[in-house]
C-alpha cells in the first residue's frame, strides 16, 4: 500500500506541467547562468581589450611608457576626460605639460589618473597603469642612484616573498561556495512545489477527507507523502548537479582546472551524493511541515520561503574560512554543515569524524521535524479546512 500510494503521488507531480517546469527545467537555467557567471567571474581577463586616453600633445617617449600595457588601446584625444564620460575610453593618463624636462632634471614630475571605481574595466585599466608607471619609476630611480654613484639595493633593504600554506587553485574556494549553493537551492527550488501540493494543495481542494476516508493510516500516508517530496528533492538536486559538473567540464576553463580529486574521485563523489540525498529528506521533513501548517498552497509557500533563504547565510558565513578553520558547529548545524563538509570535500579532505556529525546531525533534526509533522497530520484541525 505504501510503495502504491509513493508512486502514485510521484506520477502526479511529474504530471503537473507547472510542477515539473518548477522542479526540473527552473532549476538547471538558474543554475546554467550562475555557473556561466561565476566562470566569468574567475577569469584572469587576459581576452579582454581595454582603450587608453592620452592627450593629443604627448611626446613618443611619454607614451611608450605604456605600451608596455598588452590589450590596452592607446587613443590621443584633445580632452581625454570627456573621452571617459563618453564611454570610449576605460581610462585616462594627464602628464604635466614639461613631464621629460622634470624627470631628465631630477625633479618630481605630477601624473594624473582618470578612471571609474564603479566599472570594473575602468579599475582595472587602472591598476594596470598603475602597474606600468611603478616599474617606470623604479627605473628613473634606478638611474639617478646609479648617476650618484650608489648602488640600488640601499634603498631596498627587505626582500619580501608571500608564501600560500595550501597549494590549491584559489578558484577551488569559489567552486566550494558554488556547489553548495546549487545543490541546496536546487533541492528547495525541487521539493517546495511538491510539499505545498500534497499537503496544503490536498487541503485547498478539498480533497484531503476522501484520501482520510481510505483504508489507509494516516501515518502511511504522511510518510509515502514525505518520502515524494525527498525523492523529487533528490532528483532535483542530482539533475542539476550533473548538468552543472557537465557544464563546468566542457563549457568552462579556469572553473575546469580547479577541480582535482585524483584517485579518490569516486569516494568523494559517493560521499556528496550520500550528503545530498540525506539534506533533501531534511528539507522534505521542513517543507512537510510548513504544508501542513498552511491552509492554502500560497499560505504554506509563504511558510517555507524564509527556510530556503536561509541558504544564504551559510554561503556568508564558510565563503572566508579555509577548511582548517571549521569547528565542530559547522558540521552539527543543518545547512551549515552541508556547505562545511562540501568544501572540504571539493578541497580534496576527507574526515569521516565530520562526516558521521553531519549525517548525525541532519537526522536528528530530520527526525524531529518528522515527529512535528506527524503529530499535526494526526490532527483534524491541521488537516481539514
Amino acid at each position: 500500500m505504501l510503495l502504491e500510494i509513493y508512486l502514485k503521488e510521484m506520477k502526479d507531480c511529474f504530471r503537473d506541467r507547472r510542477t515539473l517546469f518548477l522542479t526540473v527545467l527552473l532549476p538547471i537555467v538558474m543554475m546554467t547562468g550562475l555557473t556561466l557567471f561565476y566562470e566569468s567571474l574567475v577569469s584572469d581577463g587576459e581576452d579582454n581589450t581595454y582603450t587608453l586616453a592620452l592627450d593629443e600633445n604627448i611626446s613618443g617617449a611619454e607614451a611608450d611608457i605604456f605600451s608596455v600595457l598588452e590589450n590596452v588601446k592607446i587613443i590621443k584625444t584633445e580632452n581625454p576626460e570627456e573621452v571617459i564620460k563618453e564611454g570610449d575610453a576605460q581610462a585616462a593618463v594627464l602628464l604635466d605639460s614639461d613631464f621629460t624636462a622634470k624627470i631628465e632634471d631630477g625633479q618630481a614630475a605630477s601624473i594624473t589618473i582618470i578612471g571609474d571605481s564603479f566599472s570594473q574595466n575602468s579599475s582595472a585599466l587602472m591598476t594596470l597603469v598603475s602597474g606600468a608607471l611603478t616599474a617606470y619609476e623604479k627605473t628613473i630611480v634606478s638611474e639617478r642612484l646609479a648617476q650618484e654613484g650608489t648602488d640600488p639595493s640601499l634603498i631596498q633593504p627587505l626582500s619580501i616573498e608571500q608564501k600560500e600554506v595550501s597549494e590549491e587553485d584559489p578558484t577551488i574556494n569559489l567552486l566550494a561556495l558554488l556547489v553548495p549553493m546549487i545543490l541546496a537551492l536546487a533541492v528547495g527550488i525541487g521539493a517546495g512545489p511538491a510539499a505545498s501540493d500534497l499537503f496544503a494543495g490536498e487541503k485547498e481542494k478539498k480533497t484531503m477527507e476522501a484520501l482520510l476516508m481510505t483504508p489507509v493510516s494516516r501515518s502511511t500516508l504522511l510518510f509515502s507523502k514525505w518520502l515524494t517530496i525527498s525523492s523529487i528533492g533528490t532528483i532535483t538536486g542530482m539533475i542539476t548537479l550533473a548538468v552543472v559538473a557537465l557544464e563546468i567540464a566542457f563549457l568552462t576553463e579556469n572553473l575546469r582546472k580547479a577541480v582535482s580529486f585524483g584517485d579518490d574521485a569516486p569516494l568523494i563523489i559517493g560521499i556528496a551524493i550520500l550528503i545530498s540525498v540525506i539534506y533533501a529528506m531534511f528539507i522534505a521533513s521542513v517543507l512537510m511541515v510548513t504544508s501542513i501548517i498552511g491552509k492554502t498552497v500560497k499560505e504554506s509557500q509563504s511558510y517555507s520561503t524564509p527556510i530556503m533563504m536561509l541558504v544564504t547565510i551559510p554561503a556568508l558565513t564558510t565563503a572566508n574560512l579555509s577548511i582548517n578553520e571549521l569547528a565542530f558547529h559547522h558540521f552539527a548545524i543543518p545547512i551549515l554543515n552541508l556547505f562545511s563538509l562540501l568544501k572540504e570535500l571539493l578541497f580534496g579532505v576527507i574526515q569521516y569524524d565530520h562526516i558521521l556529525i553531519v549525517i548525525g546531525s541532519n537526522v536528528l533534526f530530520m527526525a524531529l521535524a518528522f515527529v512535528i509533522g506527524r503529530a499535526l497530520f494526526m490532527k483534524d484541525k491541521w488537516v481539514i479546512n
